[in-house]
């Protein structure tokens, strides 16, 4: 009988997260929270487009955040705007002033979208991975 409530446990515990989410870019960046976090002197771009300006580079932002205590669509949002912040962290210290071309690379695959990223909801952490090309304009 322990057996069994353990394995049950054991079961609900992995499978508490939501899993893979699309979540809309602009709602996540006309947030209070990105108000707060994010810098408006680095523009940011997002898909694919044409880089115009000097290309200093193209990095990547993997970042996570605990989730247990907060929701799926929370969670993914902390962890993507973490993400964009480390991006134009990456900028200013390059020299740059605008971060183009962002896109989803989770597991290094990536995902080119306008208007959504990718988020991957688990039991107990949260991750977006970005990945930007940093220009001079």
């Amino acid at each position: 009988m322990k057996k069994s409530i353990f394995l049950f446990v054991c079961i609900f515990l992995c499978g508490c997260g939501a899993g893979p989410l699309e979540r809309p870019i602009q709602e996540d960046l006309n947030s209070e929270l990105a108000s707060k976090t994010l810098n408006p002197e680095i523009q940011l771009s997002f898909g694919k487009h044409d880089v115009t300006g000097k290309n200093l580079g193209t990095y990547v932002s993997n970042k996570k955040t605990y989730s247990p205590s907060k929701s799926p669509e929370y969670a993914c949002q902390v962890a993507f705007l973490s993400a964009v912040k480390s991006l134009q962290d990456r900028a200013e210290r390059e020299g740059g002033n605008a971060v183009v071309n962002i896109h989803s690379y989770y597991k290094k695959v990536p995902k080119w979208s306008d208007t959504t990223y990718h988020c991957q909801d688990g039991a107990y952490l949260t991750g977006v991975a970005l990945r930007g090309t940093v220009v001079k304009q």
